[in-house]
C-alpha cells in the first residue's frame, strides 16, 4: 500500500510540474497598438492609454506622449520619454499616450553585426535575416554607433495642428561614438494608414540620457535581435469626439512621407 501511494504521489508531482512548466511558457509575441498612424497624422494627440497599460501589454515599443510631448520608447518594460530639449525622462505610470506600438518581445533570431555605414545600408542588409517579410517585425539593436542622428518634437497645445505641420518645428540631435539601444518595427506596405510602412526606429543611449526618433546612424558593432509577429490588435480611444470627426478615409500617405522624409 505504501509503495502504491509513493508511485501515485510521484506521478501526481510529475503532472503538476508539467502543468506549471506549460504555464511558464512565454506567450507568443503580440503587437498591441494604441490608435493608428492616421489618427496621429490627423492631429489626435490626446493620450488614451496609460504608461502602466503599455507595460502590461509588452516589453518593447515606440510611440509618443500626450500632446505629442516628445518621443517615447520602451526597453525591457521601462518607458522613456525623449523631450524636445533632448533630455530623457521616465514618465509616471499615469502618464498617457495617444499613439504607440508595443510587443512582448521574444526574439526569433539573434545576429552579431559589424560596421554599417547608414540607415539605408541597414534597410538593405537586415531583410536577409528575416524569414517572413509579410508580417510585422520588431527589432532591438544593442551596440555602439559611430554616428547617431535623432529628433524629437515639441509639445502641442489645442487646437492641435496636423502632424505634418507640428513636425516642422523639431529638434535634431547628433551623437558620435555612442552606445545604446535602438528599437522599433518593420511593417509591410499593406499597413498603410494603420502604422508606418517600412522601418520606424527610436534610440536611447546606455546611460538613458539622450535619444529620440532615429533619422540616420552608422554602427560599429552590436547585437541585433529580431522578433517576427503573427498577432496584432489595435485599440481606439473610447468616447473620443476627435476620433468621430476625423476623416480616416483620407489618404495621408504624402503627409507621412513628409514627416519621415527628414531622414538623410
Amino acid at each position: 500500500m505504501k509503495k502504491h501511494f509513493s508511485v501515485f504521489s510521484l506521478f501526481t508531482m510529475m503532472i503538476c510540474c508539467a502543468v506549471l512548466l506549460c504555464g511558464c511558457r512565454t506567450a507568443e509575441p503580440r503587437i498591441t497598438q494604441v490608435a493608428i498612424i492616421d489618427t496621429l497624422l490627423g492631429g489626435m494627440y490626446d493620450g488614451s492609454a496609460t504608461v502602466k497599460q503599455l507595460k502590461s501589454w509588452g516589453t518593447l515599443g515606440i510611440g509618443t506622449m500626450h500632446q505629442l510631448d516628445g518621443e517615447m520608447l520602451m526597453v525591457d518594460r521601462v518607458v522613456y520619454q525623449v523631450k524636445f530639449d533632448g533630455s530623457v525622462n521616465r514618465p509616471r505610470n499615469s502618464a498617457t499616450i495617444p499613439f504607440a506600438t508595443v510587443v512582448n518581445f521574444v526574439p526569433t533570431k539573434r545576429v552579431q553585426l559589424g560596421a554599417i555605414k547608414s540607415f539605408k545600408d541597414f534597410e538593405k542588409l537586415i531583410p536577409q535575416h528575416i524569414t517572413n517579410r509579410n508580417v510585422p517585425v520588431a527589432v532591438r539593436f544593442t551596440g555602439t554607433f559611430s554616428y547617431m542622428h535623432t529628433r524629437s518634437v515639441e509639445q502641442q497645445k489645442k487646437p492641435y495642428r496636423p502632424l505634418v505641420e507640428a513636425a516642422k518645428n523639431q529638434a535634431e540631435f547628433k551623437f558620435n561614438n555612442i552606445t545604446g539601444d535602438m528599437v522599433g518595427f518593420l511593417f509591410p506596405k499593406y499597413v498603410k494608414g494603420m502604422n508606418v510602412p517600412g522601418w520606424h526606429l527610436h534610440f536611447v543611449d546606455k546611460g538613458r540620457r539622450c535619444g529620440g526618433h532615429v533619422l540616420d546612424f552608422s554602427t560599429l558593432n552590436g547585437k541585433l535581435e529580431i522578433c517576427e509577429i503573427y498577432d496584432f490588435r489595435a485599440i481606439f480611444p473610447a468616447k473620443s469626439d476627435h476620433l468621430a470627426q476625423l476623416d480616416l478615409n483620407k489618404d495621408r500617405g504624402q503627409e507621412l512621407k513628409k514627416v519621415e522624409s527628414s531622414r538623410e
